[in-house]
């Protein structure tokens, strides 16, 4: 039941507009102070069951670089680690696995009211892309008092001729 719904989540996210189109670029010490700390929660893909994850994020004091690491089990069998760093006016991100090659790629950073998204071309599943890296607030409520983030992972494949981005995968951040 709770694939399902996850994957009813993924298939009903996947149909949003992308932010640059209503959004106003920002840059990462925006981000920063929201995502600082220890979380934990789920990750899932389309091809696969949920799986638990820790996540930790850390930002420099000057919040010009942000850098995530996803625990073990999440993809792979070893950590994963996503590092943004501001360059004028886009972010270069360098992700890696220690099992596939590291991936570098420009993007940049917009902000909707509360929700982040970083936009920008690049390679997914080894298919060229527009990649969306989107960050949603998670309200409080009464199993989450503290609320916290979903992380969407999405891409619009340029050689598919559909308008919409498609999820590659979601995490969801929150406070342990």
């Amino acid at each position: 039941m709770m694939k399902s719904r996850l994957l009813l989540l993924l298939a009903v996210m996947s149909s949003t507009l992308p932010l640059s189109a209503i959004a106003d670029k920002v840059a990462l010490a925006e981000l920063c102070p929201h995502l600082v700390g220890e979380w934990q929660g789920t990750a899932a893909n389309p091809a696969l069951d949920p799986m638990a994850v820790t996540t930790s994020i850390m930002c420099s004091a000057d919040q010009r670089n942000l850098y995530i690491s996803v625990s073990r089990g999440s993809r792979f069998s070893n950590s994963e680690t996503w590092w943004f760093r501001q360059q004028q006016e886009t972010v270069l991100l360098v992700y890696g696995n220690g099992v596939t090659e590291d991936v570098t790629q420009q993007l940049t950073l917009y902000q909707q009211a509360d929700s982040f998204s970083f936009l920008g071309e690049g390679e997914i599943n080894q298919r060229p892309a527009l990649v969306q890296l989107q960050f949603d607030p998670i309200k409080a409520n009464n199993q989450q008092p503290q609320g916290g983030w979903q992380w969407q992972q999405s891409a619009h494949y340029l050689d598919d001729d559909s308008e919409q981005y498609q999820v590659v995968r979601a995490l969801s951040l929150l406070k342990p």
